[in-house]
């Protein structure tokens, strides 16, 4: 990980500043590093930025929280994503609110050929998960990752549908990466790590308050093409996430219901306002996308296409050419820095190269 991380981090963690007014120094300051350096002065020359939270930013506290992150980060093979780099979702970065920073552990790249969140109520009727279930089996074939917030419903449905039918699928977290809600979805949300992964804007030690749901559902609906609320109240998490998908100009699709019954008054309600497209099936969705199918690549042939440094060759190399290796082990054949090789393992791992085992070992995938 890069030397800036702590900065990275840590201008997430300075009060009272928001994710438009950080986006906002960055760019003022010609960097993330740049903002902790700069003068007093200079800072209360920035529109919006008063002093209030030029003492945050002076506040040493801040980086010291960021540099434990950092290491919580190292130590849990989580990747941390800038706004700015090449890794983040490119759909989500056209956001205006989108997260400076966020954390994600899992094997899947997040900039996906085609994203389709999948949302609804906790309280899905058997009627959603079969509807649910059939677009989720539908999507195999058209190579899509499935988005939604590992919640109790239509989310731990879409998830578990997805694990079941080898599609990629990402659980958005409101909460970090150090804890689940809900526990029961633990043995999910790991095999989702195989196929998909766990996403977060929030830092170890976040509890899943409520607050934070509503910030979470931003970042559902923002990475996708397509929003698709499955069964819904007409208040509630689901029916937000279609409206940031509107705002966000994203396709929003949903499933109608029985006039009357309560988890169906949100669907119809989006689709009676002219919020959402009508749709019964998986297939209105690919036919409204213009998505036609796609062959799928194997394993091999997607790795043709990853491009690796020398030093990164070297190191998924002296992986290949074992079955189970360490990082002090690749060091010392490699005659790399152990920071260095963890720096690369962790990448090779984000791009499903190779796999971390218990006891700090690796092998190929």
């Amino acid at each position: 990980m890069p030397n800036d991380l702590i900065y990275k981090i840590g201008i997430t963690l300075i009060p009272n500043i928001g994710v438009v007014n950080g986006k906002q120094l960055i760019a003022h300051c010609g960097g993330v590093e740049a903002v902790f350096n700069e003068t007093e002065k200079a800072l209360s020359k920035i529109p919006n930025i008063g002093s209030v939270i030029i003492n945050n930013i002076k506040n040493q506290k801040v980086l010291l929280r960021a540099e434990q992150e950092l290491e919580y980060l190292l130590k849990n093979n989580i990747k941390a994503l800038f706004y700015k780099d090449k890794d983040y979702p490119s759909r989500l970065s056209n956001c205006h609110d989108s997260p400076i920073l966020l954390y994600y552990k899992g094997s899947t790249p997040l900039n996906k050929r085609r994203v389709v969140s999948i949302v609804g109520t906790r309280h899905a009727s058997s009627y959603g998960k079969d509807v649910c279930e059939e677009i989720c089996k539908h999507l195999q074939n058209y190579d899509v990752m499935v988005l939604s917030g590992l919640a109790y419903g239509i989310d731990t449905c879409a998830h578990r549908v997805c694990v079941e039918n080898g599609v990629p699928t990402v659980g958005v977290l409101g909460h970090s990466l150090d804890t689940l809600y809900p526990a029961q979805n633990r043995k999910l949300a790991d095999k989702m790590m195989e196929n998909g992964g766990l996403l977060t804007e929030f830092i170890s030690k976040t509890k899943p308050d409520r607050e934070n749901f509503p910030k979470r559902n931003r970042i559902v609906a923002g990475m996708s093409d397509a929003v698709v609320v499955v069964e819904s109240g007409r208040k509630g998490g689901a029916i937000i996430t279609a409206e940031l998908g509107n705002s966000y100009n994203r396709d929003v699709f949903a499933v109608p219901g029985r006039a009357g019954d309560e988890y169906s008054v949100g669907c119809n309600y989006l689709i009676r306002t002219n919020r959402a497209a009508l749709i019964e099936n998986g297939s209105n969705i690919t036919y409204f996308m213009g998505w036609e199918k796609v062959e799928k690549q194997t394993e091999s042939q997607q790795k043709l296409f990853i491009e690796l440094s020398d030093e990164e060759q070297k190191v998924y190399d002296c992986v290949s050419e074992n079955k189970e290796i360490s990082i002090d082990r690749i060091s010392i054949i490699t005659c790399t820095k152990p920071s260095i090789v963890a720096s690369v393992l962790l990448k090779l791992e984000f791009e499903g190269m190779v796999k971390a085992l218990p006891g700090k070992l690796f092998r190929k995938i």
